[in-house]
């Protein structure tokens, strides 16, 4: 093979399924033989996940990686975007932090040195594999920001890939959606976009069909698949956008009750994912205080910006009903930002996440947090010993501070070369910054076994393995979007593109 054959997958917006549709296809290609990597130029994401060499990238390049069956490397995305608050973000560059910037600053600072990383990042994988299966970002319809944009059209230019369009027919409008992006795009973009792909249809698909003729006479594109809506996948979400269709609310049917506390800039909400899986829980994102109720466990997640996160606890009353379910009992979890705040004090001395200096924490720990510049990239294995129970663990760190104790702790995981982590005496207030904790299973058994007993409950042995059901969800996805697109006419656009046939002027 000469070179990579490159397929690139645009949405009508974010949160179209992009994501999903090339996970799957990254999967599809890997089955029939092609060593594939996914590619996207810049991801803005809360949700990140670190490579073999403590690398930082997003989370859904490393899933898609891992559908492939390769390991992820910061050249699937050269370029991360995480929002720190106050119209600022992050720039993370193949994996390191690079510096903070607002987006006007970026835009016109960035643009040449980050479109230099891209081209460098993508010819690297195009020398490494067989198929390449690039992601774009949002719309590439968004006229006021083309000029300078570095994830959609002008990616596709540079792979001389072709493009597939995917709209979402779940949120309505899929139709306009979909010709209106086609009718925005510049005439030479428009010629790279081989089909689209209608994605989440629930019902009855002959009911479609005379749109869908329609859509092919009306735009001369033609429609290369319908995708289901495919339901309980255990795939992680890259958007915070998802949590909106979480429930805030109890569900009764369910033995254990689960809250996660949903501040403005939660990061690594995939932690939990596991609990989804679990038939006696019931997991729910709350972001105001008189949604808490009382559950079995709540859990603090990651925070992109730590001060002002804990600021939000004090001033919405979260904090005043955490510290009194914790008088009551209830066991608290606090995960990387979340355990920063379970300390007594989070201080940004040198602003590095936000302009507010200090804020109190919840004081469930005796620790005082610093933010500092250096950034934990790392994963890390370790051991966790409960009376005459030991639990392998592994997982992941990303956070910018360290933590001191002022008094002795019990720490939670015993690693070959420090200890991390706190588990109070009772077992009631746990912290750590082991992002991933709950997916080993071993242990997500014993401490969901542990709320059970303490609510009079029959333990429940030998629960689901969560690496198996993602496993399976990676091949029940392939499965079904293999059954619904047109793979062979994607295989051969694919195919006339890398030798020229359908190639495109570059703009």
């Amino acid at each position: 093979m000469d070179k990579a054959m490159p397929i690139m997958i645009q949405g009508t917006h974010s949160d179209a399924g992009k994501s999903a549709v090339v996970t799957a296809l990254c999967r599809i290609f890997a089955q029939d033989g092609f060593k594939t990597a996914p590619f996207k130029s810049q991801n803005m994401s809360l949700n990140s996940y670190i490579t073999f060499d403590g690398k930082e990238i997003g989370r859904a390049q490393g899933v898609q990686a891992e559908a492939a069956g390769i390991i992820a490397t910061t050249d699937m995305n050269p370029i991360l975007i995480k929002p720190t608050g106050n119209y600022e973000s992050q720039i993370v560059v193949h994996g390191v932090p690079y510096q903070n910037m607002k987006a006007g600053e970026y835009r016109q600072d960035f643009f040449l040195q980050g479109l230099k990383l891209i081209q460098d990042s993508y010819e690297k994988l195009v020398q490494g594999y067989e198929c390449v299966v690039i992601e774009g970002a949002g719309s590439p319809a968004e006229i006021n920001l083309n000029d300078r944009e570095l994830v959609n059209m002008r990616v596709a230019r540079l792979a001389d890939a072709p493009v597939i369009l995917v709209g979402d027919i779940e949120k309505g409008g899929v139709f306009a959606s979909l010709v209106g992006t086609l009718q925005l795009l510049e005439p030479e973009d428009r010629k790279r976009v081989i089909g689209v792909v209608i994605n989440k249809f629930r019902g009855d698909v002959s009911l479609l069909e005379p749109g869908l003729k329609w859509f092919e006479e009306y735009t001369g594109v033609p429609v290369l698949g319908v995708i289901p809506f495919i339901d309980h996948l255990t795939i992680e979400a890259e958007d915070s956008v998802v949590l909106g269709s979480y429930s805030t609310k109890t569900d009764t049917s369910k033995d254990l009750d689960i809250a996660v506390i949903r501040y403005p800039l939660i990061s690594n909400f995939t932690d939990v994912d596991p609990f989804f899986e679990e038939p006696d829980c019931h997991v729910r994102f709350v972001s105001r205080a008189e949604e808490i109720g009382t559950p079995d466990l709540i859990i603090l997640p990651g925070s992109k910006n730590t001060v002002e996160d804990a600021l939000f606890l004090h001033n919405s009353g979260l904090a005043n009903r955490l510290l009194s379910l914790s008088e009551k009992k209830t066991m608290i979890v606090g995960i990387c930002g979340g355990f920063q705040m379970l300390g007594k004090e989070i201080e940004d001395v040198l602003g590095v996440e936000s302009p507010i200096k200090q804020a109190p924490g919840l004081g469930f720990i005796p620790m005082n947090t610093t933010i500092t510049v250096n950034k934990t990239t790392i994963r890390s294995e370790g051991v966790i010993t409960i009376q005459d129970n030991t639990f392998p663990v592994s997982g992941y760190e990303i956070h910018m501070g360290e933590s001191h104790f002022e008094s002795g702790c019990d720490h939670l995981i015993e690693l070959d070369d420090r200890v991390e982590g706190v588990w109070s005496e009772d077992r009631l207030i746990m912290g750590t910054y082991f992002h991933g904790i709950f997916h080993n299973d071993e242990f997500r058994e014993f401490l969901l076994n542990e709320l059970r007993v303490k609510k009079g409950l029959d333990p429940i042995i030998e629960r689901v393995s969560f690496a198996k059901k993602r496993e399976e969800s990676f091949d029940r996805l392939a499965d079904v979007v293999r059954e619904h697109i047109q793979l062979d006419a994607i295989y051969q656009k694919m195919k006339e593109f890398q030798k020229g046939a359908c190639h495109v002027k570059d703009m």
